[in-house]
């Protein structure tokens, strides 16, 4: 890894963003900073060959190139955004034009310590978004490399703030962090779904069942978010003595709900784990 690499400042009002890789993650990213206003769309690159893939983002104003490394030469931040399996055959190949770049990657289980080695230097930052980045409303956590300025943090902070909510924490955590918000959407749609089947159950029209499930998650998700409330106190207001919410409760109650919930962020927490040893 090259040594004494000075960070050189991004300039806030100027600087252009590139994404090598150029699938839905990618897009939902670029959409959210456009959207927000955040980047103006003239500043975003990326390459693709697929006609589907370059009018994607063509269609709101993100110049598509050819190749990866026109991408590199034309941008000050870069956002690998390519499978895990690939991200090192990308990054060595692109080795020569990263020396003065700010790097990013959301490349699952990638270590920064691999991708500072590839890149030649360590100014990168690893990023964990979710799929809900898609309608903007992403969970995302981000670890800063040896030569990651706060400033490069902040910068990247504003970028995936775009796309729902971002936070920082250490490295060693990310595993942790993939079992729960990684995995964790896909838990959520079970109980919407589950939920709508209980509805259907009870008599209700599906469509109707399937809307309120999920409008009912997406509610109380805000209440716990935005209201400042514990979860456990939002619950007790619900349920009131001898209700109908307190006799819901003692059913998820009696089949270990709580438990199997966090059995479930433990379980993908160690295959995480299992992937990262690989």
């Amino acid at each position: 890894m090259a040594a004494g690499v000075v960070s050189v400042p991004i300039p806030n009002d100027t600087y252009n963003l590139g994404f090598i890789g150029a699938g839905k993650m990618a897009e939902s990213i670029a959409r959210g900073v456009v959207k927000s206003g955040v980047l103006p769309a003239s500043r975003i690159r990326t390459a693709h060959l697929g006609s589907a893939r370059r009018a994607a983002f063509e269609s709101f104003g993100v110049k598509v190139f050819d190749r990866n490394v026109e991408v590199i030469e034309d941008c000050d931040v870069i956002i690998f955004s390519v499978k895990p399996q690939i991200v090192k055959e990308v990054v060595l190949q692109l080795k020569p034009l990263l020396s003065e770049k700010l790097l990013v990657s959301v490349a699952a289980g990638v270590k920064l310590i691999d991708l500072q080695d590839w890149a030649g230097h360590s100014r990168f930052i690893r990023v964990i978004p979710n799929t809900p980045a898609a309608v903007g409303e992403a969970a995302s956590v981000m670890s800063l490399g040896a030569a990651a300025t706060e400033d490069d943090g902040e910068l990247i902070a504003r970028l995936f703030g775009a796309i729902g909510k971002i936070w920082k924490a250490d490295e060693k955590l990310f595993d942790a962090i993939t079992g729960l918000s990684g995995s964790g959407p896909a838990y959520i749609y079970l109980a919407i779904e589950a939920l709508a089947d209980g509805g259907v159950a009870a008599g209700l029209p599906r469509e109707l069942a399937l809307g309120l499930a999920s409008q009912t998650v997406l509610g109380a998700a805000s209440m716990v978010s935005k209201g400042g409330k514990h979860p456990g106190q939002l619950k007790d207001d619900v349920a009131s003595p001898g209700g109908t919410t307190i006799a819901g409760i003692h059913e998820l109650e009696k089949g270990g709900f709580r438990g199997i919930l966090m059995n479930a962020v433990v379980a993908a927490t160690k295959r995480s784990q299992e992937f990262s040893k690989r």
